[in-house]
């Protein structure tokens, strides 16, 4: 790891600023940022991480000292591109775009700089699958909002040596990320595979008239929600019994919802357009106000988890 110095992150939307703003961190790093389209990286950085400075958390001068180490470049061919040690891809969700962008990185890095892949749902192994040197590829799923949350599912593709998953491992926690390894390259990696389990039950409640949705939140929320970052799936399992929770499952297992298919309530949703917070109308409805309140409310929850503040 001590060779890493150079850190380019590929896209410089909301998620690449937040990341570039993360691996700033540690002043080992050099920072930088490489989109198709100018840029004004400082500008956004600052707009994300206003909250942390207003709540003390961070100082206006660590944040600018974190800047000074963050470049941008909209040239493919700067310097910046070529003398990476350790790329993470931030472009849209869309396999041909992220394919063509790791040509293009592969034609001009080094044959042993690390690339990592940032999506959640992409698997690593198909984004890589063109690639001359796939040993050096790994997935790194940051979670949004991605200055914030700690967790980064690093996921090894079929191809991906130990060597490298324990190198980006190793980098992200030295960035102060919380990095879990995903053995193996599957739909959904750890932790969506289980939250998509929940929403497919909650929907699941919801469409068959058990509960409306807000009191499905509130039931989160109040009983298990409360629990969960201190207590995981596996210790309270552990905790409770795996005796006990054998009962559980083999009384109830059979009555959960184990649909292959998107539930009909949110096609016919979508079909509607009422998708949510953009449309104003989801599960449930939304005012602007409301909509802009749950995102402030979220980031202030989080850094008042994390930080105390």
């Amino acid at each position: 790891m001590n060779s890493i110095k150079n850190i380019l992150i590929c896209g410089a939307g909301m998620m690449g600023k937040n990341i570039a703003f993360v691996m700033a961190s540690n002043p080992a790093y050099q920072v930088a940022l490489y989109d198709i389209y100018p840029t004004d990286v400082a500008a956004g950085i600052r707009t994300n991480t206003k909250q942390l400075v207003e709540k003390g958390v961070l100082t206006t001068e660590e944040l600018e000292e974190r800047l000074s180490r963050i470049s941008f470049t909209d040239d493919i061919d700067s310097e910046l591109i070529s003398t990476a040690d350790f790329v993470i891809e931030a472009v849209f969700e869309d396999m041909k775009i992220k394919q063509e962008t790791f040509a293009k990185l592969e034609a001009r890095c080094r044959k042993d700089t690390i690339f990592c892949t940032n999506s959640s749902v992409m698997s690593p192994s198909q984004i890589s699958e063109k690639l001359e040197h796939r040993e050096r590829f790994v997935g790194t799923h940051f979670w949004n909002p991605g200055h914030l949350i700690p967790l980064v599912e690093v996921v090894k593709s079929d191809a991906s040596s130990d060597e490298v998953a324990q190198t980006v491992m190793d980098v992200l926690r030295s960035a102060g990320k919380k990095p879990v390894l995903c053995k193996k390259d599957v739909p959904g990696f750890i932790a969506n595979r289980m939250q998509h389990a929940l929403w497919r039950e909650a929907i699941s409640i919801v469409e068959n008239g058990i509960a409306d949705a807000a009191t499905v939140d509130e039931a989160v929320r109040y009983s298990f929600g409360l629990r969960l970052p201190q207590l995981g799936p596996m210790e309270n399992a552990d905790m409770v019994g795996t005796d006990l929770t054998y009962n559980i499952h083999d009384y109830i297992l059979k009555d959960l919802e184990d649909s292959h298919e998107p539930s009909k309530l949110l096609a016919e949703l979508k079909n509607a357009d009422k998708i949510g917070f953009k449309t104003g109308e989801g599960f449930q409805k939304w005012t602007k106000e409301q909509a802009a309140e749950s995102n402030a409310n979220l980031n202030e929850y989080l850094i008042r988890m994390l930080y105390g503040k």
